[in-house]
C-alpha cells in the first residue's frame, strides 16, 4: 500500500523556477569579494505567501520590511535578497535601506511596493554599501532559466560550501504540483532559526492563511530540528510563494490532498535543512538522531535536539569515537519524560546499549560506521509512542578557524 510519502517524486534537475510562473537572477555587486551577494525571485503574477522567522528578540530591519509586505495582502511577487551584510544593529539608517531596497526593486519592476520582500545576510552592525545595492537592484533580470536560478542560489551564501538547492512534485486533484526550495546555512544555526535562509516555490493553489498552517507545522519538524553550533541569529525567514498556476481545487485541511501537498512542503524543507547541517562550517559529516518510544511527538524532537546539539557528541563523532556515554548525558539532561533504565541506542547498525546497560559490540565496527560522510544516531526510549529527528554536524577544528576569521 502506497503511504503519502511514496506519492512525492524528486526532479533531479530541479530548480527554484521549475515550479510554473517562477523566474530567478543572480548577480556580483562587490559587497563581496568574489561570490555573488545579489539575487532575486520574480513571480509573473503576485503569488500568495507565508513566512516564519528567527525568535531572536534582536532582529534585522529586512524582517520588518518583510513582515510588513506579506502582512498587507498576503502576497509577494518578488524577493530581493544580498549576502555579505547583514543589515543588523544598523538603527534607523538600516530600516531606512531595507525600505529603499524594496521601493528600487518595486519601481524597477512596476510592483507595488507591498509585493516585494527583503532579505539580508552577512556580518552584523555595517551600514548597508547602498552605492552597489541599488545599482544592482537596476541591472537584474529574472529569467526562468536553470543558469539564473543557479547564480541566485550563489548569491544568498555566506560561509556556505555549496549552494543548497531541491525539487519535488505530486499530483493534487491529478495534476502535477511542483515545489522547489533554495536555502542558505552553514553557521550561527541553531533554529527556531538560524543563520539561514529558505525559500520555496510552488504553483500550487492555495490561499495564504492554508499555506501559513502548512509552513508553521512543517517547519517545526525540519529547519526547527537543525543545529550547527546553538547560536540564533538575528536575520533569519523561511518564505514560501505560491504562485496558483495549477488549476485544481484550493487546497485546505479538508481537501482530499492535503496530506500530499504537507508532505511535498516537508520534503522540501528537509531536504534543504539536511542540506544546512551537512554544510555546518569546517564540517566534514551530517549527523541524524532518530528517537523513538519518547512520551511523545515533541519530547522525542527534544531528546534528538540535545542529542546532535551536543559539542562532546559532535567531537566525538568528528573524531569517530562510539563515546556513547557523551550522547546518554545530552538524553539526561534535555529535560524529556525518561526512564533511567530502558534506554536502547545504536551507532549505526551497532548496538551500544540495551536498557541502559552497555551491550556487546565492536568497537572497531563502529569506529569505522563513524567515519562514513552520514552519521545516523538511534535512541529508544521506551516510555511512549512519541517518536522524531535531528540533524546537525560535527565540531571540527575549522570551524574555530573559519570563525575566528569570518571578518577578515
Amino acid at each position: 500500500m502506497l503511504t503519502v510519502q511514496d506519492t512525492i517524486t524528486k526532479v533531479e534537475e530541479g530548480s527554484i523556477i521549475t515550479p510554473a510562473g517562477f523566474h530567478a537572477a543572480g548577480m556580483h555587486t562587490g559587497v563581496k569579494r568574489k561570490r555573488n551577494d545579489l539575487g532575486m525571485i520574480y513571480c509573473e503574477k503576485p503569488a500568495n505567501a507565508a513566512a516564519v522567522y528567527t525568535l531572536n528578540v534582536i532582529q534585522a530591519a529586512p524582517l520588518k520590511v518583510t513582515k510588513e509586505s506579506i502582512a498587507e495582502a498576503g502576497k509577494i511577487q518578488a524577493l530581493i535578497v544580498n549576502s555579505g551584510n547583514a543589515n543588523a544593529c544598523t538603527g534607523k539608517q538600516g530600516e531606512q535601506d531595507a525600505y529603499q531596497m524594496r521601493s528600487e526593486t518595486a519601481s524597477q519592476f512596476n510592483l507595488p511596493e507591498h509585493y516585494v520582500a527583503v532579505a539580508s545576510t552577512g556580518i552584523i552592525g555595517l551600514e548597508m554599501p547602498m552605492d552597489k545595492i541599488i545599482p544592482g537592484i537596476q541591472t537584474l533580470q529574472p529569467e526562468a532559466a536553470l543558469e539564473s536560478a543557479e547564480a541566485f542560489n550563489e548569491s544568498i551564501l555566506t560561509t556556505d560550501v555549496f549552494t543548497k538547492s531541491t525539487c519535488h512534485q505530486a499530483k493534487i486533484n491529478g495534476k502535477t504540483v511542483t515545489m522547489a526550495g533554495s536555502a542558505k546555512g552553514s553557521g550561527m544555526i541553531e533554529p527556531n532559526m538560524g543563520t539561514m535562509f529558505g525559500f520555496v516555490t510552488t504553483d500550487a493553489t492555495i490561499e495564504p492563511p492554508m499555506l501559513d498552517l502548512g509552513l508553521k507545522e512543517v517547519t517545526n519538524q525540519t529547519f526547527n530540528c537543525i543545529t550547527v553550533d546553538g547560536d540564533t541569529s538575528t536575520n533569519d525567514m523561511v518564505v514560501v510563494m505560491a504562485s496558483e498556476m495549477v488549476d485544481h481545487d484550493t487546497l485546505t485541511p479538508e481537501h482530499e490532498d492535503w496530506e500530499v501537498f504537507v508532505e511535498l512542503l516537508k520534503q522540501t524543507c528537509e531536504d534543504l535543512a539536511k542540506m544546512i547541517a551537512r554544510d555546518g562550517e569546517g564540517a566534514t559529516k551530517l549527523i541524524e538522531v532518530a528517537v523513538q518510544g519518547a512520551a511523545d511527538q515533541q519530547q522525542a524532537g527534544q531528546v534528538a535536539k540535545s542529542v546532535v546539539g551536543s559539542s562532546l557528541v559532535k567531537t566525538a563523532v568528528y573524531g569517530a569515537d562510539a563515546n556513547w556515554g557523551r550522547v546518554i548525558v545530552a538524553v539526561g539532561y534535555s529535560g524529556a519524560e525518561i526512564n533511567p533504565d530502558t534506554i536502547d541506542m545504536f551507532i549505526g547498525p551497532v548496538q551500544l546499549l540495551k536498557n541502559s546497560q552497555p551491550a556487546s559490540y565492536s568497537e572497531e565496527e563502529a569506529s569505522a560506521y563513524l567515519k562514513e560522510d552520514t552519521v545516523k544516531i538511534t535512541i529508544d526510549l521506551n516510555v511512549g509512542e512519541g517518536a522524531g529527528k535531528a540533524w546537525g554536524c560535527d565540531l571540527t577544528y575549522d570551524y574555530v578557524r573559519i570563525n575566528a576569521s569570518y571578518r577578515s
